[in-house]
């Protein structure tokens, strides 16, 4: 049994905690470190490295649990292990989240315990071609043409920018008033401040991160920007994705000039999850993703 010490995610540690991530090809979209260090506060994030292995915890409304661990494949079995250990010795029930399908393996091939493993649909990846988010081409992208088209020829003035520090705090300026009048309409949603305060925390540190961004300007405001970065040898991830709903077109205008601008090298782009949200879902599916990434959550039994 080893004792796991765990310290609090900082901007410092982007260096060896990527190390990991970028050892092995993976698909899931929360496995790099921008994604973890924007959420690092809502989720009370934790992490430590131990004997090659990279352990990671976090807490939502006050339930502790465990994210994947990452190290070489033939010291998963121990991970698995120190993980119950802990545990056990915290007293807390186990629980791993967002695992991917490997993960998911070694669980079943362990031994000394049993688990329930479930498919959580609600947080699998859209994944899409590059080419077909850029050309949109054939009758599946007819409406999605349509509405870029039209964005076009209303907005004919409407300009595509990568983003510089100076459209940077135009960005935080929009996001704040989106989120402000998101907040007034739902007082109760603590998502809503969580998901603010994380995209201003990557804004903050974007040149640091490596990160890439775009935005559409309209007469000198910014009505819509997106950020993202490359996940693995092939695939992008995008992070974040905003435009103001009144702008019809505003969507997929900077989706499809983020991509053309950005990520024409590269052959997927991972647009994350729907978190189960209707609405969502029906958006992402429009897209005609090429697959789905799979993730699932472990409890022992």
């Amino acid at each position: 049994m080893i004792k796991i010490n765990f310290q609090a995610l900082e901007k410092e540690d982007k260096q060896a905690v990527d190390a990991f991530f970028k050892d092995r090809y993976y698909e899931n979209s929360h496995f790099n470190f921008t994604n973890l260090f924007m959420w690092r506060s809502a989720y009370n994030i934790m992490w430590t490295i131990q004997d090659d292995v990279l352990y990671m915890k976090a807490e939502w409304d006050g339930k502790e649990f465990a994210l994947q661990p990452f190290g070489p494949a033939d010291k998963m079995q121990l991970a698995i292990k120190n993980w119950l250990d802990y545990f056990a010795r915290t007293g807390g029930d186990f629980s791993m989240y967002g695992i991917e399908k490997k993960m998911a393996d070694e669980f079943i091939a362990y031994d000394e315990a049993a688990f329930n493993i479930e498919a959580d649909r609600d947080n699998f990846d859209y994944v899409y071609s590059s080419e077909d988010l850029i050309t949109l081409a054939g009758r599946k992208y007819h409406s999605k043409k349509n509405h870029l088209n039209s964005f076009r020829k209303t907005y004919p003035n409407a300009e595509y920018m990568p983003i510089t520090e100076d459209i940077m705090l135009e960005c935080k300026l929009n996001i704040n008033s989106w989120y402000k009048k998101h907040s007034q309409e739902n007082p109760d949603d603590p998502f809503i401040a969580a998901e603010r305060n994380a995209i201003i925390e990557v804004l903050n540190n974007f040149v640091e991160f490596g990160l890439k961004g775009g935005a559409i300007m309209l007469d000198k405001r910014v009505v819509a920007f997106t950020f993202g970065e490359q996940l693995n040898e092939d695939t992008a991830v995008i992070h974040v994705e905003k435009a103001d709903p009144e702008i019809r077109g505003a969507y997929p205008a900077i989706n499809q000039s983020f991509i053309q601008n950005a990520w024409a090298d590269m052959k997927y782009i991972n647009r994350e999850e729907d978190m189960g949200l209707e609405g969502l879902r029906k958006a992402k599916e429009s897209y005609k993703p090429v697959k789905l990434i799979e993730k699932f959550n472990v409890q022992l039994k």
